[in-house]
């Protein structure tokens, strides 16, 4: 799979020790025009990871040497690519931690490959064609944006589209992507709340159903990181209706 963009496939690392599965998922990737590489020991995949830097990472939860739970954790600083985590149906904590970790989705097994595909071309699109310029596109609210800089400035937090960096008081955030279009959206409509289904359905392409908890969790991590000594959260939640981006 390219990108009008980008000549090159895009490189996804499946690291998953169970070889029929993994190789299941492998050849179906790369009949999608992905190139595809498998790794079977979480040490080894975090290595590998920050090393190569793929455009995606598959990430099974149980893995010889090390868990994904401890490779995701691992190399979150180093590595901003989506990753999707692989977990079984009743691993309900560990979807949690996993996205606590920095996970930008997760799969349930057995996996359903259409499903995964359509996962895989969501986040990407999120990266080649950002967040920024679908949400940017419309009026919703007004953000403060330079049109000459492509920068979204709200108070003290500044975003730069081109080169998707966010900067609080001058100090670079280190966000994943996941975190970074969650902050964006928010941004777009600073002041107002936004509904954690309209979050869920842009963020994940999903109809939220009442019991999906992972945007919960995702804007605790983002709100973490935006947390500034001695002064108010930054993102509000607004009990029963959703969040806000606060102003000043």
């Amino acid at each position: 799979m390219t990108h009008p963009s980008r000549p090159d496939p895009y490189r996804l690392m499946v690291i998953e020790d169970d070889f029929e599965l993994a190789s299941l998922i492998g050849d179906y990737l790369s009949k999608h025009g992905f190139v595809v590489e498998i790794v079977a020991d979480g040490a080894q995949a975090a290595k590998a990871i920050v090393a190569q830097q793929p455009d995606f990472v598959l990430l099974d939860i149980m893995l010889p040497s090390m868990t994904g739970m401890e490779v995701c954790k691992q190399v979150r600083p180093h590595y901003t690519g989506p990753i999707i985590m692989l977990t079984a149906l009743d691993e309900d904590m560990d979807q949690m931690l996993g996205l606590e970790l920095g996970a930008d989705d997760y799969i349930i097994k057995p996996v359903q490959p259409r499903l995964l595909l359509s996962r895989i071309r969501a986040l990407l699109r999120r990266v080649q064609t950002p967040l920024s310029s679908t949400l940017l596109s419309t009026p919703m609210g007004e953000p403060y944006k330079d049109n000459n800089t492509d920068t979204v400035q709200v108070a003290e937090l500044t975003i730069s589209l081109r080169d998707r960096i966010v900067r609080q008081h001058g100090t670079q955030l280190e966000l994943t992507t996941a975190e970074f279009e969650l902050l964006l959206m928010l941004a777009k409509e600073a002041g107002q709340v936004v509904s954690r289904d309209l979050i869920i359905k842009q963020l994940r392409g999903l109809d939220y159903d009442g019991l999906d908890r992972s945007i919960d969790r995702r804007i605790s991590r983002l709100r973490k990181k935006l947390e500034v000594p001695n002064q108010q959260a930054k993102i509000k939640t607004i009990r029963g209706k959703g969040y806000q981006l606060c102003l000043n």
